[in-house]
């Protein structure tokens, strides 16, 4: 087997041992995902096991691409019948078959984030609630985080807990609301994101003979990014491998970022308990970064209580320091960041997209725009409108879905008066609200329309239902593209856009057809078994946020937030804005719990390096409309020294005292204020010492108990105790006009008298 000389030697044991459960736990840049895809394939060529019998489950459809070709490659094409791809997406292909079982049509609609948002705004408007108190944004986290805990609206209404918690946040209706949007999706025949895990549990309880076909169906259970796992995916995969339990985990308790998402970090860190014979292997050899990177990452790392013990190495080269540039606002941030990307891009023969600027939040990224953009260096924005959150583009999909299933209320608001009819919002309300008090569906009613309304609105209505009966003729006889096409320009959205000759306009209309070349691809893929407008909708709505383009394929400065960053690298990271309650955020300084998780958003930042890392920090920053005075972040005090340097260069700014040279320029920024603070506190009646004229700062490696030294402020002092274990090496010294002082050596200017 070829492939299995490609391996090192855990990555072998990963890949060969089949049977039983297995835990993989893979450090940054370990190479898991090689051992992942020859794990399949090593199962179909070596072990003759039918693809057909393999469930391989992703966190995005990306992955899951990349994965199949990887292994279609070693394992050839009956690859194609694997069982891989997304949580949401294999479990919706799996409600899709079951549907009926829950009361759901097949063709059952799935709502993005912002379908559920405007359906919840619909709600607390239609119950004269206040939005303002119940904000769309808080009210859907709160019914997925339900969700994702498997706590139906029934629990919720039943649980003295969650309502004694909505009463004290003044939101007794949250628990209201929550069960009318269940039900409104119903009845719209339509599940959001969350119900696709949600219903997929409770169809395996509630099912159990629907529960043995697929345990029997799948003898082999794997998932990649398990620490990203929450309740409900847990359990699903739990029952699915029970019978069989082969089930094997990869994953990184030092890459769980996704709390804020559901995801739960003790998924991974308690696996074993559920699987007492469980095999783990550790990939700890980092073929990525340099060993400057890793040692930084893992003693940053080493802080965290919560985690599995792995000691992640690299063979690769020593590398650059940590560089490190504190700036006096976060404009001049820019500009230096700019300064050193250009620098380093000219000096080194890198390319622009070598280079990626990291943040804690989107805000953070105007300064660094601003700054490229005056010393024209091309960035891009990563992880901002996805291409089908375009109002265009989701205009023509609410269409093609209304075809699909015309109970689907959301898309039905969307598209009853675009283009213009004459149809007021007034009437859209009398049509829902008739369809609830009759039990009947959207388009029934609308088929019935002269039983609700009258006069031009009912004529414009008996159109509107003429030309859904046309679209939907077309989707019975035609193949996706055909059937969009027919529907982009037969409902006139087409017609629109081309008369709009403004820029946005052209811009509009030319997303419209790159979604039609986008549906035309999908029909000449040769793989792709069903061409149906159907096929083509279910695929779309599972996209993620993480399906964009690969950073890597333009020349363009990369821009996104850590979060969006997490399974791609660069030869040069910038990590921006490394202050108190930035990063670590306010919000995450509640519980150890939260911190531990900061701490593991920056150890994913500066794993994402290849060559070097730099860090940035400004003293001052615009937050909320208010210039604000910063401190460090914790976390640069956190990297042990020895990996860390001040970048002299472009720190023009207020001085930060000399680094002697022969403790490798290093230092802990919140320690130097501290020091500094310290330094300019001056006892009533004292005098600060004027340094004699031959004063030089001498190497304090050398200084020893017994010493006399000379402080600039200070003045003279014999040297009482040294403390020189761990990275913050003391003095502790007896001054003649201000007493006993502990100052930190690294800091510390301090000439030793001969």
């Amino acid at each position: 087997m070829d492939y299995l000389e490609q391996l090192n030697s855990p990555q072998r044991e990963g890949v060969e041992n089949l049977e039983g459960p297995t835990m993989i736990i893979a450090g940054a840049g370990s190479g898991k995902t090689r051992v992942l895809t020859y794990r399949i394939a090593h199962l179909i060529r070596s072990k003759n096991v039918d693809p057909f019998s393999i469930l391989a489950l992703t966190f995005t459809n990306k992955a899951a691409k990349e994965m199949r070709a990887r292994i279609e490659s070693v394992a050839g094409t009956d690859a194609r019948n694997l069982w891989m791809g997304t949580f949401h997406s294999i479990f919706a292909r799996i409600l899709r078959s079951e549907a009926d079982k829950l009361g759901y049509p097949s063709n059952f609609t799935i709502y993005d984030t912002d379908d559920s948002k405007s359906l919840i705004r619909n709600i607390v408007k239609e119950k004269g609630l206040d939005d303002k108190v119940y904000k769309h944004n808080l009210v859907y986290n709160r019914i997925s985080g339900a969700k994702n805990n498997l706590i139906s609206w029934q629990n919720y209404l039943n649980n003295p807990l969650y309502i004694s918690e909505d009463e004290q946040a003044l939101k007794p209706k949250m628990g209201i609301i929550y069960k009318e949007y269940v039900e409104r999706c119903f009845r719209s025949g339509a599940m959001d994101f969350d119900d696709l895990l949600f219903n997929t549990n409770v169809l395996f309880r509630d099912h159990l003979d629907v529960l043995n076909k697929y345990q029997q169906r799948f003898k082999y259970v794997m998932i990649d990014e398990f620490q990203d796992t929450n309740i409900s995916q847990y359990l699903i995969t739990k029952r699915l491998a029970s019978v069989h339990q082969n089930i094997c985990v990869v994953g990184d308790d030092a890459q769980s970022i996704y709390a804020f998402r559901g995801a739960n970090i003790q998924n991974i860190l308690n696996f074993e308990k559920d699987y007492p014979d469980l095999r783990v292997i550790k990939l700890e050899q980092n073929y990525r970064s340099t060993q400057n990177i890793v040692n930084a990452a893992n003693s940053v790392i080493l802080k965290n209580s919560a985690q599995l013990q792995k000691n992640i190495w690299t063979d690769n080269d020593n590398g650059e320091l940590v560089n490190l540039i504190k700036s006096t606002s976060d404009n001049e941030e820019g500009r230096l960041v700019a300064s050193s990307i250009f620098e380093d891009r000219n000096n080194k023969k890198l390319e622009n997209r070598d280079f990626a600027i990291l943040y804690r939040t989107n805000s953070q990224s105007r300064s660094m725009e601003e700054a490229l953009r005056k010393m024209n260096i091309p960035y891009r924005i990563f992880g901002g409108l996805s291409f089908y959150q375009r109002k265009e583009i989701k205009d023509l999909l609410s269409y093609l879905r209304f075809v699909i299933n015309p109970n689907d209320e959301q898309s039905f608001r969307r598209i009853i008066n675009l283009p213009k009819r004459g149809i007021g919002a007034s009437s859209v309300d009398k049509i829902i609200v008739a369809g609830f008090e009759n039990d009947m569906g959207i388009f029934e009613v609308l088929e019935n329309i002269r039983k609700f309304i009258s006069g031009r609105t009912a004529n414009a209505v008996e159109n509107f239902v003429t030309l859904i009966k046309t679209f939907k003729i077309k989707l019975e006889r035609a193949d996706a593209y055909e059937t969009a096409a027919f529907i982009a320009k037969q409902s006139g959205l087409l017609r629109d856009l081309y008369d709009d000759k403004t820029i946005e306009g052209l811009n509009r209309y030319e997303n419209v057809q790159e979604l039609l070349n986008a549906i035309k691809e999908f029909v000449d893929t040769p793989e792709q078994e069903d061409k149906s407008l159907e096929a083509f909708i279910a695929d779309v709505a599972l996209l993620t946020d993480a399906n964009k383009e690969n950073p890597a394929d333009t020349d363009y400065v990369n821009m996104m937030t850590i979060h969006s960053a997490k399974g791609l690298e660069f030869k040069h990271v910038y990590v921006v804005g490394m202050e108190e309650d930035l990063f670590p955020s306010q919000m995450m300084l509640n519980s150890r719990a939260d911190l531990e998780e900061e701490r593991r958003l920056f150890y994913v930042a500066l794993t994402r390096a290849m060559e070097k890392v730099t860090l940035s920090y400004a003293l001052t920053r615009y937050r909320f409309g208010r210039l604000k005075s910063c401190e460090p972040s914790r976390f640069i005090e956190e990297i042990a020294p020895e990996f860390v340097k001040v970048d002299r260069k472009f720190n023009n700014s207020e001085p930060m005292g000399k680094l002697n040279s022969g403790q490798g320029n290093s230092f802990y920024a919140r320690n130097l204020v501290a020091q500094r603070k310290a330094e300019n506190k001056v006892p009533p009646g004292k005098k600060l010492h004027t340094p004699s004229p031959d004063f030089a700062p001498s190497d304090t490696r050398k200084l020893d108990t017994g010493m006399r030294v000379e402080h600039p402020k200070f003045g003279f002092g014999d040297v009482k105790k040294m403390d020189v274990e761990g990275a913050n090496r003391k003095a502790t010294i007896e001054f003649e006009n201000f007493g006993e002082k502990t100052l930190l050596l690294t800091f510390a200017k301090l000439r030793i008298m001969e």
